[in-house]
């Protein structure tokens, strides 16, 4: 039994095939999604990296006090003591450096590229040098082993070849840019629509070069007799602003869809589950207690937000969370079935889930949903503090299936 955690940072989940997106062409992503459990709702619990890891590998929501984090075992550490190998590989120096990573066995710490510049072939573009690194170290892995790889290689470099961009481009469209450069700004209001489409161009291009190099690891997994016996996960650790709310690339962590919202495909070795979508709201502490149940390990420290997600796999009656919070350094958000609603600077509040990505604002005219929602948000903060979140009291039928 071995696992694979392919986190991919700054990916969107609106540019994933699976998730609804017809414009980018992803068939190695559809075919992992087709062969996986598929978490429609997935959200983070911040867009900070160091919050963000204490929730995978600690099993503690971001909005936990930050405290000593050496008072309870991390999930490398755990699955230590039960004899599997754990490997950290990533190219992102918040997580190499993140306090828990000590306990990891190995790390693999790949170098950012040292000049941005689009590259002529896959192999020369930065994650193509990501994913080889990681099958090289599986074609020689020992058996059981964790490998938990981080990539930041969507926010960090936009170095696909430029036929993949140019790909999106249709008759009458300005050239994409030849830039390697990842976009990062605030629009005002009446920017130039033609500037966020090459923004989207080349982001297009980078995730179908993401879906090359997946499908890469993808045949070897095939083709290995460790592929056969491996649980592979791939989650995104946040989101790709592009336009929406005025907001283009790492300029702020306003809580938005775009950035909180993430793709989560988890695929078992006997594809148990395969096609299986659901709607259950899952947050990354859900991941932490889902591998110890999968690798078996029953004697783990409670976890005040995380609840193993093995039971809907196994398609076992369970008690569905009725909603999940974010926390930031500019605001906090909270989501319901029925609602998002985000706090920093104007609150806002959205109708879920049909307003997927949040383009119509209805706080003033549901105010009493925003004042439940507020009290909701201040009650599961102090509850993830000082207990369980499966202890709070369920929440009213507004707020769960909306307004008729």
């Amino acid at each position: 039994m071995n696992t694979i955690c392919l986190v991919i940072d700054r990916l969107h989940a609106g540019y994933v095939g699976a998730y609804g997106n017809s414009w980018i062409e992803t068939p190695c992503l559809d075919r992992l999604a087709a062969r996986s459990i598929l978490f429609d709702q997935a959200l983070v619990d911040s867009p900070q990296l160091e919050l963000l890891y204490r929730s995978y590998w600690h099993g503690r929501h971001a909005m936990c006090p930050q405290g000593p984090l050496r008072d309870r075992p991390t999930l490398a550490a755990m699955l230590r003591d039960a004899g599997v190998s754990t490997t950290l590989l990533t190219d992102e120096k918040t997580v190499a450096g993140h306090r828990l990573a000590a306990d990891f066995d190995e790390l693999i710490e790949i170098d950012p590229p040292v000049q941005l510049q689009v590259a002529d072939e896959i192999e020369l573009t930065h994650l193509g040098k990501c994913f080889a690194q990681a099958i090289s170290w599986l074609e020689t892995a020992e058996e059981p082993f964790l490998l938990w790889c981080h990539l930041a290689g969507l926010g960090t470099v936009w170095d696909a070849p430029l036929e993949f961009r140019q790909a999106y481009r249709d008759q009458g469209d300005p050239p994409p840019s030849d830039k390697a450069d990842v976009a990062g700004a605030f629009l005002p209001p009446d920017h130039d629509p033609d500037q966020v489409l090459g923004f989207a161009q080349s982001y297009a291009g980078q995730v179908s070069l993401l879906d090359a190099c997946l499908g890469a690891l993808l045949e070897f997994l095939k083709g290995s007799p460790a592929g056969n016996e491996t649980l592979l996960v791939l989650v995104s650790a946040r989101g790709f602003p592009l336009g929406e709310h005025l907001r283009v690339g790492k300029c702020d962590d306003a809580l938005y869809g775009e950035l909180v919202h993430v793709p989560w495909m988890l695929r078992l070795p006997d594809e148990f589950g395969a096609t299986l979508r659901t709607q259950t709201l899952v947050q990354p502490s859900d991941l932490w207690a889902t591998l110890l149940d999968w690798w078996g390990i029953d004697e783990k420290p409670p976890s005040p937000s995380g609840e193993s997600l093995m039971p809907i796999i196994r398609g076992d009656a369970v008690d569905s969370v009725d909603r999940l919070c974010i926390t930031a350094a500019q605001g906090r958000a909270i989501r319901t079935p029925a609602w998002y609603l985000r706090t920093g600077g104007e609150t806002e509040l959205f109708a879920k889930p049909d307003d997927r990505w949040e383009v119509n604002n209805v706080a003033d005219r549901c105010q009493e949903v925003v004042e439940c929602l507020e009290d909701a948000l201040l009650q599961y903060e102090q509850t993830v503090r000082a207990g369980r979140i499966r202890d709070l009291p369920p929440l009213s039928e507004v707020l769960l299936s909306g307004l008729d």
